[in-house]
């Protein structure tokens, strides 16, 4: 069993950044495959970034460039860093994992979830 809680979201206005966190229990963290997903009102839920085990990462098209996806295995957190935000970046954003060591990017495929922390851009 994982539990995932992220951090980090709030209010910034455009052209800023932020830094989520997302920090998993237990002690198999390293072996997860983690997953940045986002969702808007009214939208489907989206893949935004991937980070395998062994720190393979793969990004949503949209996001390349301006986002970049870390972890940190010694504090059991994965990162999101997130420039250049536009208002279009404004949605909820979740936390994932799975044991895979490939780099899932499809909701589908990853069995554990965290809340959500809600990231709004202004214009």
């Amino acid at each position: 069993q994982v539990q995932l809680v992220e951090s980090g979201g709030g209010l910034v206005q455009a052209g800023g950044s932020l830094r989520l966190s997302c920090a998993a229990s237990g002690r198999t963290f390293s072996s997860y495959a983690m997953g940045w997903f986002r969702q808007a009102p009214g939208k489907e839920r989206e893949f935004v970034a991937a980070i395998s085990w062994r720190s393979n990462t793969d990004y949503a098209d949209s996001m390349k460039g301006r986002f970049t996806i870390s972890r940190d295995n010694a504090k059991n957190t994965v990162y999101l860093q997130m420039n250049s935000l536009k208002p279009e970046d404004t949605a909820v954003y979740y936390c994932a994992a799975r044991s895979s060591v490939l780099v899932p990017t499809t909701a589908n495929e990853y069995r554990y979830w965290g809340q959500g922390t809600q990231v709004t851009v202004s214009s």
